[in-house]
Parts: C-alpha cells; sequence; structure tokens
C-alpha cells in the first residue's frame, strides 16, 4: 500500500482539530480499526461515501484515512455553522455547509474541491440511520463523481452507535453518549466506484448502496461485535435480533428527504436485481 499523498500546505486549525479529535478518542478508550486503505488512490481527488450509523461518524472516518495524508472536507448540515465557535472552525477546516432547502451551492462548492484535487466527505443517507441498515440515499455522491471522474470509494462504517447513536432505547430517553472505555469502532473502505458508460446517477447511487450494505454485513458478525447475553439490544439492527427500529419502523421517524434513492439493497433485497 502507497504512503499516499503529501497533505500540502500546513493548515494549523484543522490539524489543530484533527490532533484534538485523536486526544478525545484516546482519552474514551475507542480503537478505530481500519481496513482497505489500499483502495484508497495514492493521489488526486476522492469522495468518500459513507453509511451513517452514529453522531461521531466523521470522526471516525477522518482518522481511518488519516495515515493516507488526506485531510477530509466534508459536506456537513449547515445549521452546524451558525454555532459559535464551531462554525468558524468548520469555514477555517474548509468543509461545506448544505442547505437542504437550497442544496446547489454545496454541489457547486464541492465539485470545485474536487476539481483541486481534494478529499470529499459525505454520508449519503442525509442524516443517521436509526435501523443501522442503509436507508435511501441522496444521489450527489454519484453525481459528483459521474461529472469530476472522481472515483467514488464507498466506506462501511460499524460501532459507533455503541458510543452515540441517534435514537431512544426501550426507556425512551434521548440517547447520551457512551462513556464506557474499550469500544471498538470499525472502517471498512471498499474498491471505488467509477460510472459505467451512459450510467445515470440512480444507476450509481443503486451500485453505491448495494457496496455499502454489503461491506456493513460483513462487519456485522466480527466478534468485537456479536450480541452480549440477556435482552435485546438497542444498538443492533432488529433483523439481528436487536431492539432498533426496523427498517421500515424507522423511515416514518426519519426526516429523509424526498428527492432519496429507495432502499434497493440490505436485508430482504436481492443483490443481483
Amino acid at each position: 500500500m502507497g504512503t499516499g499523498p503529501r497533505r500540502g500546505p500546513r493548515e494549523p486549525v484543522h490539524d489543530g482539530v484533527l490532533r484534538a479529535g485523536d486526544l478525545a478518542l484516546r482519552a474514551w478508550g475507542v480503537h478505530v480499526r481500519t481496513s482497505g486503505l489500499e483502495h484508497l488512490p495514492v493521489d488526486g481527488p476522492v469522495i468518500l461515501a459513507a453509511n451513517h450509523v452514529s453522531y461521531p461518524d466523521f470522526v471516525m472516518l477522518q482518522k481511518a484515512v488519516l495515515p493516507t495524508g488526506r485531510r477530509v472536507r466534508f459536506l456537513c448540515r449547515a445549521d452546524i455553522f451558525d454555532v459559535r465557535v464551531v462554525g468558524g472552525l468548520m469555514r477555517r477546516m474548509r468543509h461545506v455547509p448544505v442547505d437542504r432547502a437550497a442544496p446547489a451551492a454545496a454541489y457547486l462548492q464541492a465539485r470545485r474541491a474536487l476539481l483541486d484535487g481534494e478529499t470529499i466527505g459525505l454520508f449519503p443517507e442525509a442524516g443517521v440511520s436509526m435501523s443501522y441498515t442503509v436507508r435511501p440515499l441522496m444521489r450527489g455522491a454519484a453525481a459528483l463523481a459521474i461529472e469530476t471522474g472522481a472515483p467514488l470509494v464507498p466506506v462501511s462504517t460499524w460501532g459507533g452507535q455503541r458510543l452515540w447513536r441517534a435514537h431512544a432505547g426501550p426507556d425512551g430517553r434521548r440517547p447520551r453518549p457512551d462513556l464506557h472505555r474499550g469500544h471498538v469502532v470499525d472502517v471498512a473502505v471498499g474498491p471505488p466506484l467509477r460510472p459505467e458508460p451512459g450510467e445515470d446517477p440512480t444507476a450509481l447511487t443503486i451500485r453505491l448502496g448495494r457496496r455499502l450494505a454489503e461491506g456493513l454485513a460483513s462487519l456485522w458478525d466480527l466478534p468485537e461485535h456479536r450480541t452480549p447475553p440477556g435482552p435485546p439490544v438497542p444498538w443492533l439492527p432488529a433483523h439481528l435480533g436487536g431492539s432498533a427500529p426496523s427498517a421500515a419502523a424507522s423511515l416514518g421517524r426519519e426526516n429523509v428527504p424526498s428527492a432519496a434513492v429507495g432502499v434497493a439493497w440490505g436485508p430482504g433485497h436481492d443483490p443481483h436485481r
């Protein structure tokens, strides 16, 4: 595996935040285990498209690819940029604000970054999945890959929901971070997807969804993520015996944009159709 590109000019704010994030994970006792970094091109633009199971997923994704020297510019909800101090840091780190009511500006900014050779990170589910399966996906990642020629790299992640999940457990309480030490988070980088001749964003998005679902399924049964004895746990999908809401039930609670591509992957779907 190559060592990856140099990070280019120094970015004191970005690098300082990365160091702080790394220290926080160490203090939390979180082990981020990465596989598949050999699938990342050594240089040039890359689109990292990941599933979304927990609030801190972006921290895990950046930490996973940091050995390649890539600073990830994430597409994030626009309202985060309105938070004092945080918003200023986000802009200094050149992350991209996404206004769901007017997403074209974010697309253009991400396209410009890719044409400059940057690494763009996004969660095409446009929100955290309450069922922990891959929910409907937005077409933006596929459209960027088709227009810019940047490799579309699927990234499956699992374990972050044990740190800070998005849905309430059986007691109905709002989830809070689990500060217990020793959690393992897996980040699996898959082979790049490249658009086929004449392929449209919907078809490429379906291929992306299937890759994400396949990668996620490969992580479910790793020893560190197996279900402990006892009652159903809220961090495990319903189809695996957990108490998380099913994919069908969670759709009624998740704010999924109407423009998203419907699920054609994961449990109950034929991957060859």
